[in-house]
């Protein structure tokens, strides 16, 4: 890849990352950290992705122009639909713009579909207007099917994203699965309204520049924007800052045409 072609993707990469901090140990001073990382020398991301009881802090020490994500029925993805609901509504009254919600990926793969269906049904109509990311753990599901049942399911309840990974299991976003979740969304009626999330392992600009590539073939030039491709990720944003601080990059926003 030609260094033009690397500072193009981590721009791109930049404009569409969820700047994520969901350790177990995250506490107010980590969340300070994270907002100052995200108004850095090389421009803002699109998001943070925190633990809903961080999602105040956040909203308040960020641009309104930077969203803030939170987690839902997170990290196990328990089929447990009052407890995602009562997470989904904790997040919209402190302010978050996006909900990232862990399908019941357990319960799939054990042969029930419609209990997850439910779930993130009721999720759905919980947090209307608001973006919605559904996290099918791909890495976990066995088999091509499962994973194209686990986008079935968000595509028709109406996600906005579906998302690969948690990044809390052995196997994060890989290219194999995420050209799955890819052709489901192309292949479905609303294939223009959905995006794709990479989050687990995606740690440098190498790693982002491989889902770039499949979402232009997949989805086209119009899904390289923020309201279609993002990325989950804490390190990666250190790589970007390398690459465009060094190139003289920093501070530009990614326009369309530079996709």
């Amino acid at each position: 890849m030609s260094p033009q072609d690397m500072t193009r993707d981590a721009r791109l990469a930049l404009a569409c990352l969820d700047l994520t901090s969901l350790n177990d140990n995250d506490d107010a001073a980590a969340i300070d950290a994270l907002c100052a990382k995200a108004q850095g020398p090389a421009g803002p991301p699109a998001a943070l992705c925190v633990w809903p009881r961080f999602v105040a802090q956040a909203r308040a020490a960020l641009p309104a122009s930077i969203r803030v994500a939170a987690v839902a029925n997170f990290p196990d993805g328990a089929l447990d639909t009052g407890r995602a609901l009562r997470e989904t509504q904790a997040i919209l009254e402190s302010g978050g713009d996006e909900v990232d919600l862990v399908l019941p990926w357990r319960a799939l793969a054990a042969g029930d579909a419609a209990g997850p269906a439910a779930l993130v049904a009721a999720v759905r109509a919980a947090c209307a207007g608001k973006t919605l990311k559904l996290i099918i753990e791909s890495g976990e599901l066995p088999s091509p099917e499962l994973i194209r049942r686990a986008c079935s399911i968000g595509l028709d309840a109406g996600v906005d994203f579906l998302k690969t990974s948690t990044g809390k299991t052995g196997t994060g976003a890989t290219p194999e699965p995420a050209r799955l979740m890819l052709e489901a969304i192309a292949g479905h009626a609303r294939r223009d309204a959905v995006g794709f999330k990479a989050s687990g392992g995606v740690r440098t600009v190498a790693d982002a520049a491989v889902y770039i590539a499949l979402v232009r073939e997949l989805l086209g030039e119009p899904a390289l924007t923020p309201t279609r491709l993002r990325f989950g990720a804490s390190s990666l944003l250190a790589d970007i800052e390398a690459l465009l601080l060094r190139q003289g990059s920093a501070g530009k926003a990614a326009a369309p045409g530079d996709y």
